[in-house]
């Protein structure tokens, strides 16, 4: 195995950075795609971390911004893994996941910055929990530290995904607790278990491809929990460019109609297909105000045509029980969003 080492001059400080190969615990995988901005306070973040026998994986889905250059020359310590085209979210991460070293894999967007005990605390939380998929870290506004990002993700019976906690007071959501998924741009996961339930769905491109691995793992008996201790500031959007636009309207229908498909059982769909309904018909009025109702309309289409192409997971009677729990959790969940 490697031994990465570099010598970097920072403030007029020199600091070593060293990676050993032969005791890695955790592997963190930076997906990126024209963010040049943003790397150097992500990176620059990751040097002087608590825990040091880790590594730096950044997929770079072809960047024409000089992202590999940059790295390259100020942070060598990272291994760069270059794509020739931008090949989507899931492929970039799959592709980090399995060039890893460690047994954890640690999912962080480029648009974040990262509190120095960060890396050490998602994997005491993860170790805390013997039967869980994955933990998610306590996202805070990077331009308004004062506001939470997310604090964990749930999906409910209306077919909506939603952020737990976005926009509120830095205050709350200080318990650690399970939630229904973690949010791909600052979560760890147990890279056995995703051996056995399968990657990251790289049909999604991008957008609620960690609800639903996250969900699959659910499926399978396995748990999510939100780690409140590991900090993580994020910009929001920094490869999109908004929080709302016409790829991500399209592709967020699109892919909802997917994960519905691929993970609820056929009964499961009807027993939920009222709430689904009144969901998707708010969903269309919603970005229709917005200029953007023929794509989410398109999306819905896109999405009803991949899934006839593609397996759902498949259904064991072993499940059943969680099957069950999951039903409640999409009806709990529903009231949830309803009353924030």
């Amino acid at each position: 195995m490697e031994l990465f080492s570099s010598s970097i001059e920072r403030n007029g400080i020199k600091g070593e950075r060293k990676q050993i190969g032969d005791n890695m615990e955790v592997s963190v995988i930076i997906p990126n795609f024209n963010g040049i901005a943003f790397l150097d306070s992500v990176l620059g973040s990751l040097e002087g971390q608590t825990l040091k026998n880790f590594e730096v994986i950044l997929v770079d889905n072809g960047s024409a911004d000089g992202s590999c250059s940059f790295v390259s020359a100020n942070y060598p310590w990272v291994h760069i893994i270059e794509l020739p085209d931008n090949f989507g979210f899931c492929r970039a991460v799959n592709e980090g996941i399995k060039a890893a070293k460690a047994p954890y894999v640690l999912l962080l967007n480029n648009d974040t910055e990262v509190k120095e005990d960060f890396v050490e605390q998602m994997l005491l939380a993860i170790r805390r929990h013997k039967n869980a998929f994955s933990c998610a870290a306590r996202m805070v506004q990077y331009h308004d530290r004062d506001k939470l990002d997310d604090a964990g993700n749930y999906y409910c019976a209306l077919g909506w995904s939603f952020a737990r906690g976005k926009g509120k007071n830095i205050d709350l959501y200080q318990k650690e607790e399970k939630i229904f998924s973690a949010c791909g741009g600052a979560a760890i996961y147990r890279k056995k278990i995703m051996e056995k339930i399968g990657y990251f769905d790289e049909e999604h491109f991008a957008y609620l491809e960690d609800t639903d691995i996250g969900y699959c793992a659910r499926i399978y008996g396995y748990e999510n929990w939100y780690a409140p201790d590991a900090v993580v500031y994020h910009v929001g959007s920094g490869t999109s460019g908004s929080r709302y636009n016409h790829f991500k309207t399209r592709y967020s229908s699109r892919n909802n109609i997917y994960l519905i498909y691929k993970n609820m059982p056929l009964l499961q769909i009807i027993l939920n297909l009222p709430f689904l309904a009144a969901g998707f018909l708010i969903k269309f009025l919603f970005f229709a105000l917005k200029g953007m109702g023929k794509e989410y309309l398109a999306g819905i289409k896109n999405g009803f045509s991949i899934s006839m192409n593609h397996r759902k997971v498949p259904f064991s009677v072993k499940h059943l029980p969680n099957y069950c729990k999951i039903q409640l959790e999409l009806w709990e969940n529903m009231f949830r969003r309803i009353r924030a």
